[in-house]
This record gives structure tokens, sequence and C-alpha cells, in this order.
């Protein structure tokens, strides 16, 4: 449990600070705050006030148990990868292709190799889900742009293929581990153009009107995006200067 609590040496070394807004872009995702946004415009509500509350209710019920379950499973990965990986002296185990190999023969039991393929096609089908999701709604919603469902399956598939296999082809497979962590960053990156005007739409009283933002709330969001723009900024110089 005390591996939640942050330590003053993720700021000093970028290393460990790359990592870990990693893990942070990896769980909560910008394109998912679109989603859940648009799920509440989803629900079977009147256009009246008890059941606008209704549906803020059952929104936030839903993007609560969503984000839970991510921050669950990346908590599941590391300490698997700790107790199985770094107290066996296998502390150079840092590709997928390592772990799947030497789950097995490390825990006694010949199905973890499976689960864990298993989970990780799951995992990346979840992932490619919820992106093609938001992908849509931001697409017919924001900018009234439609394609047929098929066009946008295939397009979007391939926006996100052919970047992986040029990588995979000039740098070999070993690249892939490397990706997946430059993507999530990446994903941290954007995060502050998601979480902003989210915080600034839902606290402004003259959009919201009674169903603003209570000044408690308000002043929360605004310290974890605070908090969240500034582990990005300080990586992009530690980036720039080293």
């Amino acid at each position: 449990m005390f591996g939640y609590l942050p330590k003053g040496e993720i700021l000093q070394n970028p290393e460990m600070l790359y990592i870990a807004i990693g893990i942070l872009g990896a769980t909560v995702m910008p394109h998912n705050l679109y989603l859940h946004s648009s799920i509440v415009q989803t629900r079977d509500w009147q256009p009246n006030t008890e059941k606008r509350w209704e549906a803020i209710k059952f929104g936030t019920i839903d993007s609560t148990f969503a984000l839970s379950l991510a921050l669950f499973i990346n908590s599941a990965i590391l300490i698997v990868s700790a107790a199985t990986f770094h107290f066996s002296g296998n502390q150079n185990v840092a590709e997928i292709q390592d772990a799947y190999k030497l789950l097995s023969p490390l825990l006694g039991v010949s199905a973890a190799s499976a689960i864990f393929g298993i989970a990780l096609l799951a995992s990346g089908q979840s992932s490619t889900l919820t992106a093609t999701l938001a992908g849509q709604i931001v697409m017919e919603g924001f900018l009234q742009f439609r394609l047929p469902s098929w066009l946008r399956r295939l397009v979007t598939r391939l926006l996100a293929i052919i970047p992986a296999l040029i990588t995979i082809i000039i740098f070999g497979e070993h690249s892939t581990s490397r990706l997946i962590v430059l993507s999530q960053v990446i994903l941290s990156l954007q995060l502050p153009f998601a979480v902003i005007p989210l915080v600034m739409f839902t606290s402004n009283r003259r959009l919201m009107g009674e169903f603003v933002n209570p000044l408690w709330l308000k002043y929360l969001a605004w310290g974890v995006a605070t908090v969240i723009v500034g582990l990005n900024v300080w990586l992009l110089l530690q980036s720039i200067l080293g």
C-alpha cells in the first residue's frame, strides 16, 4: 500500500518520471473522458431536473467504476511483476516476450503464460474499442463528420496498426515495449487538453446552472489538473534539457 504514495525521487529521476507518467496516461486515457461524457446522454432520461440529476449520478458511478477497475488492473500488473521477477533475481525482465516465457516456470503454474496472453489480448481489444467509440463521438458530435461504420473501423484500425508495424519492421520486435510506454506517455501529455476544458465547463454556472460543480469539487478538480500539467511540463523540460 505504501507503493501508492508518490516519492520525491520520481521528480528527480527522469526514467522513473517517464514510467509514472505512462502509468497515468494508461489508467485515465484522455479519450475516455469524451466517451464517459457521451454515455451520460445515452440514458433514457426526460428533460427535467430530477432525471438529469439521475443521469449525472449514474454517469458518475460508471466512470468511477471504470477508472477504479483500470487502476486495479494496472496495480495488479505492477504487483505481479515485482513479486514474480524482482524478488526472484530477474530484474532484467523488461520485454513482454521475456515475461511470457518466465511466468509459468517462476510461478509454478503452467497456465500462467496463457492467462497472461489472454489478458493482453483483452486489454488491446478494450483499448481499441474505447478509442474507436471516442473517435466516433468526436467526429459525429463535434465535427459533424459522419462515416459508414465499416469505413470508420477500417480507417481507425489502419491508423493504429501502420505506425506500430513500421516501428517493428525498422527497430525489431523488441521495440514494442518502448512503443507501448511511449504511447502511454503521449496519452498523458494529451490529458490536459481534455481535463482543463472539462473542469472549466462544469465549473461555469452560466453553462451548467444548478448542475455546476460545488466549490470543494471545483478546487479539487483544478488541483488535479494542475498536478497533471505540472508533471507533464516537468517531464518535457527534463527531456529537452537532458
